[in-house]
């Protein structure tokens, strides 16, 4: 009866101790790597959130300069767009593709340099809807052709992710 319980009694083999081991360290390695890529993951959701969140807030800004505007210039290019504010300062937004940026430009004082309003900025466009009438200059009838609304639409980029957002501003001193 004494040899049976030391049979019963002996423990894990070397060969059982070092399987366990092995399983437990392909274990360890599966929840390393999906902590590691949900991690990658949260940074990247909050690098494009972060991104979007800028961009809105330009947008916003701008479609409050648009409202509130005393002109629109019509002839400037699709990636700017410039204005008379409500107290006639000049305001320039431009997107530069080359250092993807979105840019305010003022011209209230020459030796400031240019406020980026958002970085990250794949693509934007201006899109201006123009209307003409006709004014009455010293008894001369005039042709006008002035900016009715703008219609804005940014793309912002984050690693490989890119996030359109779009706005649309109608010029309230050119309702009619």
């Amino acid at each position: 009866m004494a040899g049976r319980l030391q049979k019963s009694a002996r423990g894990f083999t070397v060969i059982e101790m070092l399987l366990s081991l092995a399983i437990a360290a392909l274990l360890l390695a599966a929840v390393t790597a999906a902590f590691n890529a949900s991690v990658v993951n949260y940074r990247e959701n909050e690098d494009i959130f972060k991104s979007i969140n800028k961009a809105r807030q330009a947008l916003f800004r701008i479609t409050t300069q648009l409202r509130t505007a005393a002109a629109v210039a019509i002839d400037d290019p699709n990636n700017e767009c410039s204005l008379l504010t409500a107290d006639l300062k000049r305001v320039t937004y431009r997107f530069n593709s080359a250092d993807n940026k979105l840019y305010l430009v003022t011209d209230d004082d020459l030796f400031d340099s240019d406020y980026v309003l958002c970085d990250n900025v794949a693509d934007m466009t201006f899109t201006r809807n123009t209307f003409t009438e006709i004014e009455d200059v010293n008894g001369i009838p005039v042709s006008v052709t002035k900016v009715r609304s703008v219609q804005t639409s940014m793309t912002v980029q984050s690693g490989d992710v890119c996030k359109k957002v779009s706005a649309a501003a109608v010029v309230r001193r050119n309702l009619k």
